[in-house]
């Protein structure tokens, strides 16, 4: 999976299976989810903007996509293990009273190990659940707006590890965290109580006890922490794990298992090669490796 905004879209890239609550949702075999904004007095007809909007950027019609008035620099993603989820929140107006006031919360799961459809499914509940208590814990007395919208995705081509997607089973536990500190997150965002230029990434950290992190290349105390001039705007690889031993290695983790370790590579670091995947977010690794041997 790859994901990037470019202009006022967050775009999720793979060969995925997915479910979806959103615009034209089900379950299908898509190569492409997307959560994009609009203006506020938005009255076209959605399917045939997303339509549109895919087209324009070449994608195919294989794609699963929501619309929010949100901001994308408003978004939050929470990486938890394999578990990555994207938010953008808000809650204008959850009643239905003004149906022109935007209210929306849209979330998206990427799972990169393998689910059944029916732990598809159950993402979906899981994942609803944490918004309804993220949003009761802020003392808001709905569940919900009335557009939320949820999509759950993972590689269709890898092995179906996971059958069940409940709040007792590894998925769901990482689906509830992530999403229960990601609504507070992403509303305080959008409601300017938190102030960010680009969307915030967090990461789940077991490194001086179980915590989120939220990561900021602005004033980061390890920085230089590969050579002087680094570039960090890639200091979570979108390549992870990319498996290349050229770049990494299988460690045993402290949590038991093997994870694939890469703090030796400097590959994204390199200001020419940060630029080269701005300009093309779908780059392969081997065409930056590429770009890395002319340098």
């Amino acid at each position: 999976m790859r994901y990037f905004v470019r202009g006022n879209t967050l775009f999720l890239r793979g060969r995925f299976r997915a479910a979806s609550t959103g615009v034209d949702g089900g379950i299908a075999d898509v190569t492409t989810i997307l959560n994009s904004t609009v203006p506020r007095d938005f009255d076209e007809d959605p399917q045939r903007y997303l339509d549109l909007l895919v087209a324009r950027h070449g994608l195919s019609r294989e794609y699963f996509g929501f619309l929010t008035a949100v901001l994308m620099r408003h978004l939050c993603v929470l990486q938890y293990d394999f578990i990555t989820v994207f938010i953008t929140a808000g809650v204008t107006n959850p009643t239905c009273s003004d149906p022109g006031t935007p209210h929306t919360i849209n979330i998206i799961v990427y799972n990169r190990e393998g689910m059944s459809d029916a732990a598809l499914l159950e993402t979906i509940i899981t994942a609803t659940g944490a918004k309804a208590q993220a949003l009761h814990d802020l003392g808001y007395d709905f569940p919900g707006t009335t557009t939320d919208a949820v999509a759950v995705a993972c590689e269709r081509d890898t092995f179906c590890a996971h059958t069940y997607a409940g709040t007792l089973t590894g998925v769901g536990r990482r689906v509830y965290a992530a999403v229960l500190r990601g609504v507070p997150e992403a509303l305080a965002r959008q409601q300017a109580k938190v102030r960010r230029s680009d969307p915030s990434f967090f990461i789940y950290s077991r490194y001086g006890g179980k915590h989120w992190v939220e990561w900021q290349k602005e004033g980061c105390p390890y920085y230089p922490c590969h050579f002087p001039g680094q570039r960090c705007d890639y200091c979570y690889c979108p390549y992870y794990p990319c498996t290349d031993e050229e770049l990494g290695e299988w460690v045993e983790s402290s949590s038991g298992g093997r994870i694939w370790a890469c703090t030796r590579c400097t590959l994204l670091h390199i200001p020419e090669v940060a630029d080269y995947v701005k300009r093309n977010p779908e780059a392969a690794l081997a065409e930056l490796k590429r770009l890395r041997d002319k340098i």
